[in-house]
């Protein structure tokens, strides 16, 4: 009987969301501070659009602080004998908490607005222009910076979302104070307000459904277990496949393990050279365990209810 245990990380062993740890320290400080200059402006314009925006502008910090806390705990607690896999399941858990705040956030806004409409406050179009100005251009460089590594990582597609939302929120805003400055028409902040929330709600659906996922270590989404059980079937000598799981540990760390039953003629260091080979060039899985194993142990398998 062989085992093989195949790994490698792109990034120099990091994962996806630890390779853009710097760009996404800077998206922090920028979101941060241009979140201030909102509410401050929004609280002395009685701008709901403008404090809706900072409100969801706070989660961004928010939710960028926990996904760099999540990184940094992942590159520096490893594996150890208690903790087999390290901590790199913070990011995502980062991912699913980032859900919930904008659930949150986007349900207030759509509540707050909606109440306001009744009785509309007169709200001063220029500071709130400059302030969702100024808020836009942070919102621009925030998204550039986390745009490459959201293609990669869950934990920064969270927090890009996030920040797209907000720039989105940054646009309503200067639609809303441009109408109130040119036409002084009350109602166009609430309903920005609205505007706001609604759109970030089924986005946030989406990043919730996929964190979820990943924690109940689902198969990778394109990725074909059927197909994979099929091809490692038919290489040489292996006569069955059974105990095949995949599941993605964080973004860009994919796992599999397996079993391979093989014939007595079988040569197992070539098999579990085979095997991985497959893994790795046909579906880009670096880290694989697998077992080969004659037929009399296997039925061992068999025996298993789970």
């Amino acid at each position: 009987m062989g085992h093989g245990h195949g790994h490698g990380h792109g990034h120099a062993g990091l994962s996806a969301s630890g390779a853009h740890q710097g760009r996404l320290a800077a998206a922090l400080a920028i979101s941060a501070g241009f979140m201030v200059l909102e509410f401050a402006v929004g609280f002395a314009t009685s701008s709901l659009a403008l404090i809706s925006d900072a409100a969801h502008m706070f989660t961004d910090v928010l939710g960028l602080g926990m996904a760099l806390v999540a990184v940094v705990l992942a590159r520096r607690s490893g594996p150890t004998f208690t903790r087999t896999f390290g901590l790199y399941r913070a990011e995502v858990l980062a991912a699913l908490a980032n859900a919930l705040l904008l659930f949150g956030v986007g349900g207030y806004v759509v509540y707050e607005a909606i109440s306001r409409i009744g009785d509309a406050p007169e709200v001063p179009g220029l500071p709130v222009l400059v302030a969702g100005t100024a808020g836009l251009v942070a919102n621009i460089v925030a998204f550039a910076l986390l745009r490459s590594g959201a293609q990669e990582s869950l934990n920064l597609r969270g927090a890009y979302l996030e920040v797209l939302a907000d720039l989105v929120g940054s646009v309503a805003v200067l639609i809303s104070a441009a109408l109130t400055l040119l036409t002084g028409w009350r109602y166009a902040d609430p309903i920005a307000g609205v505007a706001i929330g609604v759109w970030i709600l089924p986005r946030t659906a989406v990043l919730a459904a996929r964190s979820l996922r990943i924690l109940f270590q689902h198969a990778p989404r394109g990725v074909d277990v059927a197909g994979i059980s099929a091809r490692l079937a038919e290489l040489d000598h292996v006569d069955d496949v059974h105990d095949l799981h995949v599941w993605t540990l964080t973004s860009g760390m994919e796992v599999a393990s397996a079993h391979l039953t093989v014939g007595p003629q079988a040569d197992t260091s070539d098999v579990l050279a085979s095997a991985r080979d497959v893994l790795s060039a046909d579906y880009g899985i670096e880290h694989a365990t697998l077992q080969v194993e004659p037929r009399e142990h296997a039925r061992r398998c068999e025996q298993l209810t789970w």
